[in-house]
């Protein structure tokens, strides 16, 4: 494909996902859009002509990264979200422009470093490996811990 994880003209961009040999639908953790950070988004945006699907991508990745891999709670990202739509007067998140995503993806990083002590970590390299050992981590989590229990899986 000739992308590179991090490039800032043309990035790739992964998910990380479980692989167990028994199917766990929605019971081990995700990550998706693994790459993004503030230089492969606007290789993004110039690839796809697209700044708003970009800046929502970024946002979402940071939120998912946060709640999943940093433990940051989640309500910490619902709040700041809701924050930029109440200060525009809108009920949805379609309703936000890509100004209103460039606050809200602000507003992540700030509670990302607020929860942690750290910043949110732009180097793709250092996101995969924290990602793998978060999802790998999410098979002693609760819900996957019951489904094989319920499903007789060892």
């Amino acid at each position: 494909m000739g992308k590179k994880l991090g490039d800032s003209e043309d990035p790739l961009l992964v998910s990380v996902r479980s692989g167990a040999a028994d199917s766990m639908p929605g019971m081990m953790d995700t990550i998706l859009n693994l790459g993004l950070n503030d230089e492969s988004v606007q290789g993004l945006i110039n690839k796809t002509q697209n700044p708003r699907f970009v800046r929502d991508s970024y946002r979402r990745f940071l939120q998912m990264f946060g709640d999943v891999v940093l433990e940051v709670p989640h309500h910490d990202f619902e709040h700041a979200l809701q924050s930029v739509k109440d200060a525009k007067g809108v009920k949805l998140d379609t309703e936000l422009d890509v100004a209103d995503l460039q606050k809200v993806v602000s507003l992540y990083k700030e509670a990302i470093q607020k929860a942690t002590g750290k910043e949110f970590p732009s180097d793709p390299r250092q996101q995969l490996q924290m990602s793998i050992d978060a999802v790998f981590g999410s098979w002693n989590n609760d819900r996957a811990i019951i489904y094989r229990r319920i499903n007789d899986i060892k």
